[in-house]
């Protein structure tokens, strides 16, 4: 195993790793960093599970169970659990936090105030209680999910949103050059599982009340938060995307 300095030239690696293949970048990232995990809970995420199944038996996933999933979404990261055998582990959102919005704004405020407050105690806090227990994540960005939050991700960076001055976070997107058509090309290709509301229309999914399918044409972004204008379609998970 290699160990891994704290002054690791980040910039460098971006520069040596931008071009190569998912399958190089993610191999780099599961030999460099013994302390890593993959984020899942979509179909590049398990494009990323299935690549690195292929790497290594020794490999870790998490996802976060915001209470709000689909049960279509609940199937699918069973499924994908039993096909790999792996250990999902699962995040939960405090429910002490959830219970004083639900009883101070009611199960559906986000359509009146927007997504973000839902999204901080459901998704962010979740996310950066596991994040702080990691050296390095592994995430299913693709620069055309979102023209406006997402065209300029790099391969590996340092994660602005969740390093702290004690912590520095790496962050891995291994498939940051491919596009959704790449993506099915191998999800087919190879039988991975798939998340069956794809076959509704559905494109990029969250909860089930802030996703809908999306018309022909449209981007996959649209569908979610489709009730609010902004272009900038992100629940904070991401939110590094927001300083670039």
């Amino acid at each position: 195993m290699v160990v891994v300095p704290r002054n690791l030239n980040i910039a460098a690696l971006e520069a040596e790793y931008s071009q190569k293949t998912p399958r190089e970048i993610l191999k780099f990232a599961l030999e460099t960093f013994k302390n890593i995990a993959i984020s899942f809970s979509g179909a590049e995420d398990v494009v990323l599970i299935d690549l690195a199944s292929k790497i290594t038996n020794h490999f870790r996933v998490f996802t976060l169970d915001t209470g709000r999933l689909h049960p279509e979404t609940y199937q699918f990261l069973e499924q994908v659990r039993k096909h790999y055998g792996i250990k999902l582990e699962v995040m939960f959102p405090d429910a002490a936090e959830v219970q004083a919005l639900v009883e101070a704004k009611g199960l559906f405020s986000f359509y009146e105030d927007g997504h973000k407050e839902c999204c901080a105690i459901r998704k962010v806090k979740p996310l950066r209680r596991k994040l702080s227990t990691l050296d390095a994540w592994i995430t299913g960005q693709r620069k055309d999910q979102s023209p406006s939050t997402r065209n300029h991700i790099p391969v590996i960076e340092v994660d602005s949103a969740f390093s702290t001055e004690d912590h520095q976070l790496i962050k891995f997107n291994p498939l940051a050059n491919w596009s959704s058509a790449q993506v099915w090309e191998y999800i087919r290709a190879l039988n991975v599982p798939y998340n069956k509301l794809h076959e509704r229309g559905f494109i990029s999914i969250g909860c089930e009340p802030c996703t809908r399918p999306v018309l022909p044409n449209q981007h996959e972004r649209e569908g979610r938060w489709w009730w609010e204008e902004s272009a900038v379609k992100e629940c904070g998970l991401h939110a590094g995307n927001l300083q670039k």
